[in-house]
């Protein structure tokens, strides 16, 4: 595997590739945040709700952790998100001076609209692709999901 963490290592083509990725995913990225449901929510709020989505209750200290940020500011972002009825707070079953955060039935319906809303709007996009590129987008989705989630 190349090294590209130092700008002249790894092959040239392969330095052009991600530098392409990167700006590429950068400036769709931004396009998608764009078509947000609530704009009440900051990005770092809907990425923890979505945290919530894919790996179920958590506590803060787990979600800080997968969220890569400090306890304190974790505990900030939840109680937002408690004040505005997207999560609640319920006593840890093992650990009584922790809490569970768990998303509430409106946080899923809020969460499942913004899907529904980006999902549309990208559909549109890539109405302007024709059948070779189409058929490079599902052989490059899965490689781009490993990516987000190494």
């Amino acid at each position: 595997m190349p090294d590209l963490s130092h700008g002249g290592h790894g092959d040239e083509a392969d330095a052009a590739a991600v530098n392409a990725l990167r700006s590429a995913v950068m400036r769709l990225s931004r396009r998608l945040k764009h078509q947000r449901v609530d704009e009440s929510l900051s990005p770092t709020e809907m990425s923890v709700l979505g945290t919530l989505a894919r790996s179920g209750s958590a506590t803060p200290g787990e979600l800080a952790r997968k969220e890569h940020m400090q306890p304190p500011s974790m505990t900030r972002i939840v109680a937002l998100l408690e004040a505005k009825g997207l999560v609640r707070l319920e006593p840890h079953p093992d650990d009584r001076r922790q809490k569970v955060v768990s998303q509430t039935e409106q946080a899923e319906a809020m969460l499942d609209e913004s899907r529904r809303k980006r999902n549309a709007w990208l559909a549109t996009l890539a109405e302007g692709l024709d059948d070779e590129e189409w058929a490079k987008l599902r052989a490059a989705a899965p490689v781009l999901e490993k990516l987000a989630h190494l």
